[in-house]
């Protein structure tokens, strides 16, 4: 299954936490969690893929996920996220979000 799916449907199925960092950075940028979500919606693509640097997943790296895309009333949204498992179903982390910067 393509991952953009994957993550619509965690986020349709409310299956989206917050990392205390990406709270902060989406409150700084005015934003709402429905924004966000609105974003990660709307988005056609995953604009990039990374691998994690964390020193403290040494066994396994994760992918994280890069989603550029527009709330429902136009607001670019930048998220970096990725999709564990917490006990016996997948969750969307979201470890960055915010307004993207304007040129």
């Amino acid at each position: 299954m393509d991952i953009l799916i994957r993550i619509k449907r965690l986020v349709l199925a409310h299956a989206v936490e917050f990392t205390l960092k990406a709270e902060e950075e989406r409150l700084a940028d005015g934003l709402s969690v429905e924004d966000v979500l609105e974003s990660i919606i709307n988005a056609q693509e995953i604009k990039k893929t990374l691998r994690s640097r964390s020193p403290y997943r040494l066994h396994r790296r994760e992918k994280l996920y890069i989603i550029e895309s527009p709330t429902f009333s136009g607001v670019a949204v930048y998220t970096k996220g990725t999709i564990r498992r917490k006990g016996d179903r997948e969750v969307f982390y979201v470890f960055i979000s915010a307004k993207e910067a304007r040129s």
